[in-house]
């Protein structure tokens, strides 16, 4: 049957019968022999019984409340009431949050991801912009306890930076960030004008899943174009001593990825062709979700001209996401990393009949 208390995504029957099959792979000796398989199991299996026991303890907790304002109003006593419809009251925000938290079950949704973000056209205040994001996206990180690390930056001429490439690891890193792909626009007063007119600066974020050796992704040697560079910015003396940076470029598709933060060539080569192979994994989603969902073809174009998010600070604060709708005038809180708003509003946009879920039940 299905979940009456996540909108009927979470398939009960088959959520358990999964679980139960995940359990007995899990106990097979010879499973740690592949320790890349093995890990994505335990992931899934580790999930799936997050949710089952949330979805248990929403039943347990519906059917105490109900009992308890049956109880009320035999023996008329109205505060036993009242407390149990505010807990009631509280168990639908969970219910909403778990039927968000099911729609992450994208084949990638709950691999870690890699974030790039490149400054556009505009010189200086296109940098500065750039820099903005990444802190934004920082903070957010930091504050859902995912782990960052620096694969790549270009720093600004004058100030702030060119492009960035991290890696954010955690739980369903890439299914909650895969909707900010796109541009982001800012609109300001910019610092860096001496006569304080209004500027208005672009940049594009990318968001890419990472992929672990069990996904078989074919990419030929001829196809590659492999340069080697100087590694520029912070990162301790060898990065500018050696030509350890390394660009790869994947001639038929046209992508292009770069690693400068190891310190060996050989370990930035190995890193940039991870990101490759998570590009190009990209794409073969893309094109299933496209197939699969063709009502949402609009919602997945992600090419430079492509505008989600409007970030207006001056002559008043407003952030817009042009998809969703979502607004906020609480510019410096979103810009400090409270991005959820805009996050669960693109996951519920994902919905059939998204009336189903009313975004503003969700803390």
């Amino acid at each position: 049957m299905l979940c009456h208390y996540c909108g009927g995504i979470f398939d009960w029957d088959v959520a358990c019968l999964r679980l139960e099959e995940l359990t007995a792979l899990s106990e097979d000796p010879n499973l740690w022999n592949n320790p890349p398989k093995a890990q994505a199991l335990m992931r899934e299996k580790n999930k799936l019984e997050l949710q089952i026991n949330s979805v248990k303890s929403m039943q347990n907790n519906l059917r105490d409340q109900i009992e308890l304002i049956e109880m009320g109003e035999v023996e008329g006593d109205s505060e036993i009431v009242a407390e149990a419809e505010k807990h009631l009251n509280d168990l639908k925000k969970e219910a909403a949050k778990l039927q968000l938290q099911s729609l992450l079950s994208g084949e990638a949704d709950g691999n870690d991801a890699y974030l790039e973000i490149n400054a556009g056209a505009g010189g200086t205040e296109s940098c500065d912009w750039a820099s903005i994001l990444f802190r934004m996206y920082t903070r957010w990180a930091e504050q859902h306890g995912y782990k960052l690390s620096l694969i790549d930056r270009n720093d600004g001429d004058e100030a702030g930076i060119k492009s960035v490439t991290v890696q954010i690891s955690g739980a369903d890193a890439y299914g909650w960030l895969k909707s900010e792909t796109g541009v982001h626009r800012l609109v300001r007063i910019s610092p860096f004008d001496s006569n304080a007119r209004r500027h208005t600066s672009f940049c594009s974020v990318h968001v890419s899943p990472v992929v672990d050796e069990t996904i078989d992704i074919e990419i030929l040697d001829k196809d590659l174009k492999v340069d080697t560079y100087r590694a520029s910015g912070s990162g301790g003396q060898h990065v500018n001593r050696t030509d350890s940076a390394v660009r790869i470029t994947h001639i038929p598709t046209g992508i292009v990825v770069a690693c400068q933060n190891e310190r060996s060539q050989h370990k930035n080569r190995d890193q940039a062709m991870a990101m490759l192979r998570a590009k190009m994994y990209e794409i073969e989603l893309m094109k299933r979700e496209q197939v699969a969902n063709a009502q949402y073809d609009n919602k997945t174009d992600i090419g430079w001209g492509h505008q989600i998010r409007s970030y207006v600070l001056q002559p008043y604060q407003m952030i817009k996401d042009l998809r969703t709708g979502v607004e906020r005038t609480d510019a410096q809180t979103v810009l400090d990393g409270d991005l959820d708003d805009y996050l669960h509003a693109s996951l519920a946009s994902k919905i059939s009949g998204s009336d189903s879920l009313d975004i503003k039940d969700i803390d």
